[in-house]
């Protein structure tokens, strides 16, 4: 069943049309949009919402693609099939389509981010490179035809060009030579095409030619000279040769269009509906909109829904909620605080959503599909018909009740007004059973205090109030829902200037039960109203709670990280320095093996296996001191006690001591401070050290370390060593170490004294040092650093 026009012209769903036409791109889709209807089917509602939500992320992602304004080609194709020439414009507006559609295709292609409901369409797009191309290059403006558009034409221009300067050769005699006393101006102009001289009139017998005009005051004619009506007939044949080659050029063209009409057919259908989804994309940016959960039960919950043609820095959202044991929902309030304004957001945003729209609502909103949306709202008087206001409203309820379903909302703007209040109330009420018999969902807007009791006492039926504020006797156009709402007629008669004594006379006349009812509607108001406010003072200062944790929360990870980052750099310059220590041993590995087959004597070979043992035990000791391993001794170890705040600790998988800071929590995290650092860990990481332990390290552990110094490194360092009366592997097993300690000081310079003499030692020591990786560069001394017997090492 179709949407009513009359329906979507009530609920405002034309000016929906408008703004989504506004946000389209090319004419095509200007159409598209302004016929644009609701669909009552399911899966096609999900497919235009899913389209209209990858035509944003797409815009949000690489912007708006560019359409080119195309335009329908059914015309110029027609046109083209029946062998007629098209006009240079049209031919531009084909090749115009062509570019789109490769600018499409690249658009889609470039930077692929993720996969879309509109790759199928993109996808149908077809380029046709070639005919593009033959198109612009032979057409540079609508009244512009290239000159290589074919070398027939080059020629012909070529020679017009030639044959117009032989001309004005011809002429330039008459302009500049002795003819000139006969002419009204030396000047050479046309008439009709043919190259002509202004002569005088008195002056006619003089120059020899064909008359072609005269001016209008008769003192000058306009001469062709005899010996020039040759070259201009040859002009005029150029002239006439070329506009036939731009006819067969543009015949050709033409007849290229028609033989790829159907890729073009295709295209521009493509380009249309691309350009369509992408203006429901545009407008839901524009309308902060999003694509509501489609339920497939019969219900509507709608949160913070604004109207989309309300200004957005002044619509007040609303909350709607209808179904799930729930069909029917009875709006009251004063007049002119936004019953029938929700009315309509109910019913506009339905429609919108069932056109594939999406619309302006909070994220947790869900929407069912309808088949039809049945409204009526507003003043439909008519003199013409003689039906008053009642009588037009009842008119349009009889042809609604004949088209209600089970799957229809329906929408009553002021129900069973402009009749006897008594009889209206009654009619009311029955109007809506008979909806709700058949069904359907069902809003309406009402004064009448019959139907909140209706609301009141029946099941699936409930109030809905627009709130009043009772300070500033202004409403606050909030929908608050399961609660009736009051009219406030006396309250705003008050304040618009109506004597006291007639309000007071008023509220007498009101009937005991209606003052009752109107009473205890009043005190469930106030106390929704101290209920909301709580209720809003305790969401804020939630608010501020969860934005000081999360604060908080941010900078211990940041802390955290800094420091495990702190830590993981410290290793890894650690394990390039036990690397480069175990390439050194390589390399002097190979010198000792090298160096013992050389030496026979028993004496010698114990010394280098000693240097080997004494090189292994220096390489483990590194690999122990700066990678420590993280597995602890005693894995079985548990803390004898609770930790408290102060408490000495010893980390076993950094096998250093520090005190604790912060209590464990419920992880087992805990933050221990070392030195002038702070570590979280896990507290099974942790020994608890008491008065007289001995941990297994053989450190005492008892005072937390201070700084950052290894404790089995030499408190001081020298930036020079004296090598003089060692051997050369002797000088060089020293050096190995002496180089391991300046890099864990973050010495970058030191020197090497081993004398002049012969150089033995010199050398010896040069050659170890040219495969050393840990050494960056070295130098002899120069004066005042011990000259040729001093080496400078520079570290890495």
């Amino acid at each position: 069943m179709q949407i009513s026009e009359k329906t979507l012209k009530t609920l405002e769903f034309d000016k929906i049309r408008a703004m989504l036409a506004a946000c389209a791109p090319t004419e095509g889709a200007r159409e598209q949009a302004t016929s644009l209807t609701p669909s009552a089917d399911v899966a096609e509602v999900l497919r235009r919402l899913r389209h209209t939500s990858d035509a944003k992320r797409l815009i949000e992602a690489k912007g708006m693609p560019s359409f080119g304004n195309v335009k329908d080609m059914s015309k110029i194709l027609e046109r083209a099939k029946l062998g007629a020439i098209l006009t240079t414009r049209e031919l531009l507006d084909v090749a115009n389509l062509l570019r789109t559609t490769r600018s499409l295709l690249e658009y889609i292609r470039t930077n692929k981010l993720f996969e879309t409901s509109l790759d199928e369409i993109f996808a149908n797009l077809t380029p046709q490179r070639q005919v593009e191309e033959h198109i612009t290059s032979a057409i540079l403006a609508e009244d512009q035809i290239a000159d290589n558009a074919s070398p027939q034409l080059s020629d012909i221009r070529r020679k017009i060009r030639a044959a117009n300067n032989k001309i004005k050769d011809l002429l330039s005699k008459y302009t500049g030579g002795a003819y000139s006393k006969y002419l009204q101006e030396n000047i050479v102009t046309q008439r009709s095409g043919r190259y002509v001289i202004p002569v005088k009139i008195e002056c006619k017998n003089d120059i020899k030619g064909l008359i072609h005009d005269t001016s209008a005051s008769g003192a000058t004619i306009f001469v062709e000279p005899y010996d020039v009506v040759e070259a201009n007939n040859e002009l005029r044949e150029l002239e006439s040769a070329e506009v036939h080659e731009i006819e067969r050029i543009l015949a050709s063209l033409s007849s290229e269009v028609d033989g790829i009409s159907e890729f073009i057919r295709q295209n521009y259908r493509n380009i249309t509906e691309l350009a369509f989804i992408f203006a429901c994309g545009e407008l839901s940016f524009r309308m902060k909109g999003i694509a509501p959960a489609i339920s497939e039960e019969k219900s509507i919950f709608l949160r913070r829904a604004r109207h989309p043609l309300i200004d957005k820095d002044k619509v007040v959202p609303v909350d709607i909620e209808i179904g799930r044991g729930r069909d029917t929902l009875i709006i009251t309030g004063p007049n002119t605080g936004g019953k029938t304004v929700s009315l309509k957001t109910l019913g506009l945003l339905t429609l919108m959503a069932q056109a594939g729209l999406h619309i302006p609502v909070d994220e947790s909103s869900e929407i069912c599909v309808f088949d039809n949306v049945l409204a009526d709202i507003g003043d439909e008087q008519s003199i013409e018909q003689s039906l008053s206001t009642f009588s037009a409203h009842m008119v349009n309820i009889v042809s609604m009740i004949k088209q209600i379903t089970d799957r229809s909302l329906v929408l009553f703007d002021e129900i069973g007004v402009g009749t006897d209040p008594i009889e209206g109330a009654a009619l009311a009420v029955a109007i809506i059973e008979a909806v709700r018999v058949k069904g359907a969902i069902c809003a309406a807007t009402t004064h009448y205090a019959e139907l909140k009791a209706y609301a009141l006492e029946t099941e699936g039926v409930d109030n809905a109030s627009c709130e009043f504020d009772i300070e500033t006797l202004r409403p606050t156009y909030r929908l608050i829902i399961g609660t009736p709402g009051k009219s406030n007629a006396f309250a705003i008669s008050e304040k618009l200037g109506l004597p006291a004594e007639i309000i007071e006379r008023a509220k007498r006349l009101v009937s005991p039960d209606s003052r009752r009812f109107e009473n205890v509607i009043e005190k469930l108001e106030c106390s929704r109203i101290e209920m909301e406010r709580d209720r809003e003072e305790i969401a804020r200062m939630r608010a501020e709670y969860e934005k000081f944790k999360a604060e908080a929360e941010k900078k211990l990870m940041e802390r955290q990280k800094q420091a495990e980052a702190e830590l993981e750099r410290a290793r890894a310059r650690a394990r390039a320095m036990v690397e480069s220590a175990r390439a050194s041993s390589d390399f002097i590995f190979a010198r000792l093996e090298k160096a013992k087959k050389e030496y026979e004597s028993e004496r010698s070979g114990q010394a280098l296996e000693r240097a080997r043992q004494e090189i292994k035990a220096h390489l483990r000791a590194a690999a122990d001191k700066y990678d420590p391993v993280d597995k602890p001794d005693d894995e079985d170890y548990r803390l004898p006690r609770p930790l408290g705040k102060g408490d000495l600790v010893y980390l076993r998988n950094l096998g250093s001591s520090g005190r604790v800071v912060e209590l464990p929590d419920k992880s087992g995290s805990v933050m221990v401070e070392v030195g002038t650092a702070r570590i979280r860990t896990n507290i099974k990481n942790l020994k608890l050290i008491e008065e007289g332990d001995d941990i297994s390290s053989g450190q005492d552990m008892r005072q937390p370390q201070t700084g950052g110094h290894n404790p089995n490194l030499p408190r001081e360092f020298s930036p020079e060593i004296d090598l003089r009366g060692m051997t050369g592997e002797e000088a060089w097993c020293v050096v190995d170490r002496y180089i391991d300690e300046a890099i864990m000081f973050g010495v970058g310079s030191v020197r090497l004294i081993h004398g002049k003499g012969t150089g033995a030692l010199k050398n010896a020591l040069w050659r170890f040092l040219r495969g050393d990786k840990r050494v960056a560069n070295f130098r002899l001394g120069t004066y005042g650093e011990g000259d040729s017997g001093v080496t400078v090492l520079e570290l890495k």
